[in-house]
């Protein structure tokens, strides 16, 4: 997921995200008409179908807001609707920002063309960053637009595609500027709660927390990576020991990964591509990003009794308060959870 809204940077950029939001609006259909044309691929048939029962879901029983997003289809020619451009310094873990009109400032910056993603990756290495682009599948404007189910979701199983609508409602429902983690946080908590009561309400078993678990656990290995990499470029050390030590790093990293999954996991190989492929900082900066508060968001659900307006009345209380007070009383509600 993303966020992909005009605001500080050139001239060209604001005409690339301008004509890329225009080609969704102009190519967008109903989706009852989608469904109703003869022609529509019958999988594609079911999995709308799907998504419209899990955004009726998403406003009766998860109190989500009830207008036109995800309620239209659009049909890509390309496997994603946008690639993400994250950077760092070579020697930091700290993201290049961008800064826009409405979402405040982020971690990347997000291309409509897979080409020009790439340019601007490019230019970003040419300077010495550490570059990683992503495709995205799908995105939020924030309710500023209707945002549509696109092809790019169609590939997902159903409970991703479920849960993805009821993620970005969430971020229209409660978005605060220049703090990443208490929205990605936030929305995932409402993904994953409401993803549980969805399976519930549908007769389904809950989800294999196993499955889960390795996850966790992955994300647990490269955050600590991240965190090692960090003592290490603030350790002072010259550039030729500090390169040296990062390789270091991401080999140790590799290693552990290994005896870990073969430990643990051995017949489940999601991570293996990921961790074979070339690793630098930039590749580290999305894990962590969506579920850093997430056990504080439970503490905050349970405390409102499981009832959700209340819970979003409680969320929005935290987003008024200043950055250092918000993180504060997150912590608190951390501690509480039990999470590490």
């Amino acid at each position: 997921m993303g966020l992909m809204l005009s605001g500080c940077g050139t001239v060209g950029y604001y005409a690339h995200v301008a004509e890329g939001q225009g080609e969704l609006v102009l190519h967008r259909r109903d989706i009852a008409e989608v469904v109703a044309d003869p022609s529509t691929d019958p999988a594609v048939k079911r999995r709308l179908a799907l998504a419209q029962q899990a955004r009726r879901f998403a406003t009766t029983a998860l109190a989500l807001p009830d207008n036109r997003s995800y309620t239209s289809y659009v049909q890509l020619d390309r496997p994603y609707v946008v690639w993400n451009v994250f950077a760092t310094p070579r020697y930091s873990v700290a993201p290049v920002t961008h800064c826009f009109l409405f979402a405040g400032c982020v971690a990347y910056r997000g291309y409509f063309s897979h080409d020009r993603a790439k340019q601007e990756a490019a230019r970003l290495e040419a300077k010495g960053d550490d570059v990683y682009v992503g495709g995205v599948p799908a995105y939020s404007t924030l309710g500023w637009f209707a945002d549509p189910i696109l092809s790019s979701m169609m590939r997902w199983d159903d409970d991703e595609l479920a849960g993805t609508i009821f993620h970005e409602l969430a971020h229209q429902l409660v978005y605060v500027k220049d703090d990443s983690a208490f929205n990605e946080s936030f929305a995932t908590f409402v993904q994953e709660e409401g993803l549980r009561q969805w399976r519930q309400s549908r007769g389904m078993a809950p989800q294999d927390a196993r499955s889960k678990a390795m996850d966790d656990g992955f994300t647990q290995q490269v955050l600590d990576l991240r965190d090692r990499l960090k003592r290490l470029y603030a350790s002072g050390v010259d550039a030729s020991a500090m390169e040296a030590g990062k390789q270091r790093e991401i080999a140790d990293f590799r290693a552990h990964y290994a005896q870990w999954r073969a430990k643990n996991w051995p017949d489940d190989h999601r991570y293996d591509a990921w961790v074979a492929a070339p690793i630098n900082n930039a590749r580290l900066l999305p894990f962590g990003l969506y579920d850093r508060w997430t056990p504080a968001f439970a503490t905050l659900f349970r405390q409102a009794e499981g009832q959700w307006p209340a819970f979003y009345t409680n969320v929005r209380a935290l987003s008024r308060l200043p950055a250092a007070q918000r993180e504060q009383a997150l912590q608190q509600r951390l501690a509480a959870s039990g999470e590490p």
